[in-house]
């Protein structure tokens, strides 16, 4: 479970972050969904420590992060808005690296990766080294690297990012599997057939602040709208009106 309580962030005068709480249970996908510069990745980067929050507080199935931060990231695996992979090193060396790095014992870390490679469909590549992988082969790998540890809490930023229709389909299904496995999944994106497809609750962030909580059913009855995306400019403008 991750749960996020009265978090604010500011970079000089600009305040990423304002006010965002939510709660993301095990066993279902919850989506972050705002417009470019709503807050998210700042969000996700105080959920996996990577940012201090300048108030509130982030628990990872009841971890404080500030007080134990090396024990929240045991639990989460995370795909970040940069994937920044080793180019020099086939995926499978690159997913070797992180288990090492998570303390995963050699012989399960080996063949936690060969699992994961078979499940994301990476034969054809895993043993190339990663310069010059399409944008697919290099979110595959990301994803591989994130989950070599087997842990509960999955963060993927923008994870369709650049993908063709065929890859984001069956990156869809791969996400869909995860929360099938009773994991927490939160997945940030401003995309809004991404978020119908896969989400189970959605937390809409508009200007650093957390506007709505509700599934996409949900938006659209609260809004008394068609489609979630008649239900997210309706939440937005809303938003917009009252900062004003």
């Amino acid at each position: 479970m991750i749960e996020a309580h009265q978090l604010r962030k500011a970079y000089g005068d600009v305040e990423a972050v304002r006010d965002v709480s939510f709660r993301a249970g095990d066993g279902q996908i919850t989506g972050l969904l705002g417009p470019n510069g709503a807050g998210k990745t700042t969000t996700l980067r105080m959920l996996y420590s990577l940012a201090r929050p300048d108030h509130g507080t982030v628990r990872i199935d009841g971890i404080d992060a500030a007080v134990d931060p090396l024990g929240v990231r045991r639990r989460i695996g995370v795909l970040p808005d940069a994937h920044g992979l080793y180019k020099r090193l086939t995926a499978r060396e690159n997913i070797d690296y992180f288990a090492r790095l998570q303390g995963v014992e050699p012989a399960i870390g080996r063949s936690r990766a060969q699992q994961l490679i078979h499940e994301l469909g990476m034969e054809d590549f895993a043993d190339r080294r990663a310069e010059g992988y399409s944008q697919g082969q290099r979110i595959k790998t990301a994803i591989a690297r994130a989950l070599v540890h087997d842990p509960a809490n999955i963060l993927l930023d923008e994870p369709t990012n650049g993908l063709d229709v065929m890859a984001t389909r069956a990156l869809r299904r791969f996400v869909l599997n995860l929360r099938d496995q009773g994991r927490c999944v939160l997945l940030s994106s401003h995309v809004m057939q991404e978020i119908a497809a896969v989400c189970d609750q959605v937390v809409v962030i508009a200007a650093g602040k957390v506007v709505a909580v509700d599934s996409p059913e949900g938006l659209r009855q609260r809004t008394g709208e068609a489609s979630l995306e008649d239900a997210f400019v309706h939440l937005i403008g809303s938003a917009e009106g009252l900062a004003a």
